[in-house]
C-alpha cells in the first residue's frame, strides 16, 4: 500500500512540474498525459484564473509532501 501511496505522489509531483513547465514554455514530452492538471482541472475551477502556474506548483508541492510522508521511517 505504501507504495502505491508513493507512486501516486510521484505522479502528483510529476504532473505539478509539468504543468508549471507548459505555463512557462510548451511541454512536449508526454504533454497529454502530464499535462492533465494544467489543461483540464485548472481552467474548470473559477478562483484558479491567473494563478494557473502557482497551482499547479502547489500540485507538486503537494506530490512530493505525499512522497515524504509515505516514506518508511527507520526505528
Amino acid at each position: 500500500m505504501r507504495n502505491n501511496i508513493e507512486v501516486a505522489g510521484l505522479v502528483l509531483a510529476a504532473e505539478g512540474i509539468s504543468g508549471a513547465i507548459d505555463r512557462v514554455a510548451v511541454q512536449p514530452f508526454m504533454a497529454i498525459f502530464l499535462n492533465f492538471f494544467n489543461r483540464v482541472v485548472v481552467p474548470r475551477i473559477g478562483f484558479l484564473t491567473g494563478y494557473e502556474l502557482y497551482a499547479n506548483l502547489a500540485l507538486a508541492a503537494l506530490g512530493i509532501m505525499v512522497v515524504i510522508a509515505a516514506a518508511p521511517r527507520s526505528p
